[in-house]
């Protein structure tokens, strides 16, 4: 891959925010002589093997709830070959079982292609057991399984990542019609982390475009709805604490990014649509450097936050208007009630989403539910109870005989 440095940063304490970063060639061949790794250009020169090493080390995520099984499908063909992929499905098992109907269109694929696939569902009582063996209850619902919600989603595939030996832990949406464009995001993410080789690095995907269907011709809209809100905000977060206007944020809303495993970990994750925004928040909280009760050591581990503009076109399922104002609302919620808001920035949020509809007059935006650090996870004991039920769909995975790992999903 072919991609520029970025052409500007912000700093808040530990967190190096990158300005959006182009690609100009997918895919720049493989490491020679003649064509050396550049190190030293405003457009770096990133080797095929440099990625394909990195994608060998990469677990991707797809969060799916009653998604059409092409769709799935096509999200699956565009994830590329070395990477684990891990389906977490919250799909009803009943009048129909959606996730049975799943697992066998996904095992029939890893027939044909020899992918692993490790595929779970997100109500399993297995692995509700395994979250409260682990001390991480605050996942669990009063009928004592894993609560509804793509947030509880990825933190689950973000502790199969972690407990199947994974670095880096990336997620695509399953409701993406273009396989070509999911194949660009997981080779961003590893140009990304070649380029931030640090265990704390977050890469975060802005898309090219979105096309919509306007007096029946294709507009390729530049950005979408909701993104337009959370970024002007995330931006007025940070610049009350820089002293300086800022539009360096351009991802507010990134459902397609990618982190470290060892930062995964470390952050806490927001419920709902505000679980991307959320990533913002935190890190500027715990890393920022502002607030008294922060933990100091974090302060010397630098937090790279990468952002790529991808060149293919994001078309995914619509879901309609309402769908983008509870995005809008949760985004803007996460930043109200951070311990970083500013009065004057409140006041905006309350005017924004009352003029919307969103919010009566004189009523204060709802908290959204926000989930621990995954540090506090007995690692250990999570992987004891989950794997009696984490199947992997595909050939063998290495060291599974010797720990007993089932070879097929579940």
């Amino acid at each position: 891959m072919r991609i520029e440095i970025p052409r500007e940063s912000e700093r808040l304490g530990a967190v190096q925010i990158y300005g959006l970063q182009r690609v100009y060639e997918l895919d720049a061949g493989p490491e020679s002589p003649s064509h050396p790794f550049d190190h030293d250009t405003v457009v770096q020169r990133i080797a095929s093997e440099a990625i394909y090493a990195v994608q060998e080390q990469m677990a991707i995520v797809v969060p799916v709830r009653n998604e059409r099984l092409k769709l799935i499908e096509g999200v699956l063909v565009g994830i590329p070959h070395p990477c684990l992929v891990i389906v977490v499905s919250n799909s009803p098992r009943e009048p129909v079982d959606r996730h049975y109907v799943e697992h066998e269109a996904i095992q029939n694929f890893c027939k044909f292609t020899r992918k692993q696939v490790v595929i779970v569902h997100q109500k399993d009582p297995v692995l509700a057991e395994a979250f409260r063996a682990a001390g991480y209850e605050e996942i669990i619902d009063d009928d004592g399984l894993v609560r509804d919600g793509k947030a509880e989603g990825m933190i689950m595939g973000t502790l199969i990542a972690r407990m199947l030996g994974r670095r880096y832990v990336g997620f695509v949406d399953s409701d993406n019609y273009l396989p070509g464009a999911v194949y660009e995001y997981v080779r961003e993410y590893a140009a990304g982390f070649v380029m931030n080789n640090s265990d704390y690095a977050l890469v975060r995907i802005c898309w090219h475009s979105k096309p919509k269907i306007v007096e029946s011709a294709l507009f390729f809209a530049k950005w979408g709805r909701s993104s337009v809100h959370s970024n002007r905000i995330l931006n007025k977060l940070l610049s009350a604490y820089t002293g300086f206007e800022t539009e360096v944020i351009k991802t507010g809303n990134a459902g397609e990014h990618a982190l470290t495993v060892e930062l995964a970990m470390q952050i806490a994750y927001a419920t709902g649509y505000a679980v991307e925004t959320f990533h913002f928040v935190h890190l500027f909280e715990r890393f920022g450097g502002i607030l008294p009760d922060a933990a100091h050591e974090d302060m010397r581990r630098k937090v790279r936050i990468c952002q790529i503009e991808s060149r293919n076109p994001h078309l995914h399922e619509s879901k309609g208007d309402e769908h983008v104002e509870d995005m809008i609302s949760a985004s803007l919620n996460t930043v109200y009630h951070s311990r970083l808001c500013p009065e004057p920035l409140k006041r905006e949020i309350e005017n924004d989403l009352t003029a919307r509809g969103a919010l009566e007059n004189g009523a204060k935006p709802a908290p959204v539910r926000v989930y621990p650090s995954l540090a506090k996870v007995d690692v250990e004991r999570f992987t004891e109870v989950a794997n009696r039920v984490v199947g992997i769909a595909g050939p063998p995975f290495p060291g599974a005989e010797q720990s007993g790992r089932r070879q097929t999903a579940v």
